[in-house]
């Protein structure tokens, strides 16, 4: 079956197959998962916070120093397709996820819609919804149940 070139690269490549363009594109840009998670060690249940990176510009939900990440916090995940299936704190509306599920990218996504505020417009990123690592003290008192993560 011959695949139709017309339909948007997520619809008919796997993650795999994407140049680092293509993948650079699919990031839906809502930061979360650049919010501070804490994982219980007796349990391994994983809490999520209302605490962002340090590097995270909270005014867009973007990383300050892409580039360099990696090296300024050390526990920086990088994502790819090799462990997209194995990190259970994404969140159920991230594109590299649903992608790698086989779904469709929802209609706020800007490779969609074609605006890249419209995820903050429907209220999907966490922008306004966080605070800078800068700003807290205790990342434990800041435990949120984000609905709908």
């Amino acid at each position: 079956m011959k695949k139709n070139n017309k339909e948007p690269y997520w619809k008919h490549k796997k993650l795999s197959e994407m140049t680092n363009t293509e993948w650079e594109m699919l990031c839906d840009g809502c930061g979360k998962c650049c919010i501070h998670k804490i994982k219980d060690d007796k349990t391994g249940k994983i809490f999520l916070t209302n605490v962002a990176c340090k590097l995270l510009d909270l005014s867009n939900c973007l990383c300050k120093d892409y580039m360099n990440r990696l090296t300024k916090v050390p526990d920086c995940i990088k994502l790819s397709e090799k462990n997209i299936r194995n990190i259970k704190w994404l969140p159920n509306t991230c594109a590299y996820k649903l992608v790698s599920q086989g779904q469709d990218l929802p209609h706020y996504h800007h490779l969609v819609c074609g605006n890249p505020n419209e995820i903050h417009n429907q209220g999907v990123s966490i922008k306004g919804k966080v605070i800078s690592e800068t700003e807290s003290k205790d990342i434990e008192k800041n435990i949120i149940d984000w609905e709908n993560y």
